[in-house]
């Protein structure tokens, strides 16, 4: 059995059961609970702050969870010392050795478990070879680039033949040609390996371009969870939809009454009966497109046109209120120009001011 085929059969389910962890007063992941399919990449994807990181080195058992359960496979491992936890772990900065070679780095978890030296030399080569990084192996870390430094970290994990990787914002100091670069890399990698991944970023392209699921968490709880066309397409709050996007959704404030949403210098009527309440109207730059005066939803003044390259991206300003529509890169308009919204009605959502969540109502077609 090579290598590849040994980790695809040693993947295994992570349950994250009901998961808390104080720091002092400040609790920062509540009640967490994600069901990981073995084999699936889930990114964890929220703002710096929110209890991502923290989450992700509770499985790692590089903290303590105050209550709560983990259990890989079938193994409650909550309270497992981490080297018994059968998880490989990559960090944001490397962690590298830098008097060690790269052969003598990937190697590393081998030699502390006593493996013969011809063992290791083999399982040294096969992990390099994998993330490409064979033909540099007499080579110091201090004489790599990021990016391949990233590989050899990468490679220390894969030796390790682990059920499950930990990856905490790996990507984070690459720049972004490596960035894009290495996302390729990782997911192919991913896909071949077929191992069991939590990745944890802040960067919402990288869990829309990585992970065949998402879980976006904010202030410690769990927002939602659903692949990424899910999240994108069907945000549950107001937080997810403006988190994912970029960029992000277009937010108009205003009020339900009398089966219409009215905000400032706007009126738009609703496909069916909702309770009076102050509300939130969302749709995204992609989704809208702009028209004559009087032709559209409602008519807005240009603020600004950049030419972004692929798009050109139209700044307006409704009212007070600012939103952002995405034109084909020959668009041009000139500023102060008055002009209309439009957008398909299913492409319209409305939230609740007060809650944020979601409501299941929509615009009138027509």
């Amino acid at each position: 059995m090579d290598q590849q085929t040994d980790i695809r059969s040693r993947a295994q389910r992570l349950q994250i059961r009901e998961l808390n962890k104080w720091f002092g007063s400040n609790h920062v992941v509540k009640d967490l609970a994600i069901d990981v399919a073995p084999g699936e990449f889930l990114v964890l994807l929220g703002p710096s702050g929110c209890g991502k990181t923290t989450a992700l080195r509770m499985v790692a058992g590089l903290e303590i969870a105050d209550s709560g359960e983990i259990l890989i496979g079938d193994t409650d491992v909550t309270e497992v010392l981490p080297k018994y936890r059968d998880v490989a772990m990559v960090f944001q900065s490397y962690a590298l050795y830098p008097h060690k070679t790269v052969a003598e780095n990937i190697g590393f978890p081998l030699k502390v478990r006593g493996l013969a030296q011809a063992e290791r030399d083999r399982a040294v080569r096969d992990a390099a070879a994998q993330v490409h990084m064979d033909n540099l192996l007499d080579r110091y870390p201090r004489q790599l680039s990021g990016g391949q430094r990233q590989r050899v970290a990468l490679a220390r994990a894969i030796i390790r033949r682990p059920a499950v990787f930990l990856m905490d914002e790996p990507l984070s100091n690459l720049d972004a040609k490596l960035r894009g670069h290495m996302r390729a890399e990782l997911k192919h990698m991913q896909h071949e390996l077929g191992v069991t991944t939590i990745y944890v970023t802040h960067d919402q392209v990288e869990a829309m371009t990585l992970a065949h699921r998402v879980a976006v968490m904010d202030h410690g709880v769990l927002q939602q969870i659903g692949t990424p066309r899910e999240v994108y397409d069907n945000p549950s709050n107001l937080f997810v939809a403006g988190f994912m996007g970029s960029p992000p959704m277009n937010f108009l404030n205003g009020k339900i009454e009398n089966d219409c949403f009215v905000s400032e210098d706007v009126s738009l009527p609703l496909a069916s009966h909702s309770e009076d309440r102050d509300a939130v109207l969302g749709f995204r730059p992609e989704d809208a497109t702009i028209t004559e005066p009087g032709t559209g939803l409602f008519d807005a003044t240009v603020f600004a046109a950049e030419l972004t390259g692929d798009v050109t991206l139209v700044t307006l300003k409704i009212g007070e209120a600012s939103a952002s529509v995405k034109m084909p890169k020959e668009y041009d308009v000139d500023f102060d120009s008055r002009i209309a919204v439009t957008f398909p009605s299913s492409k319209g959502f409305f939230f609740d001011a007060a809650s944020g969540d979601r409501l299941m109502v929509g615009l009138a077609e027509g």
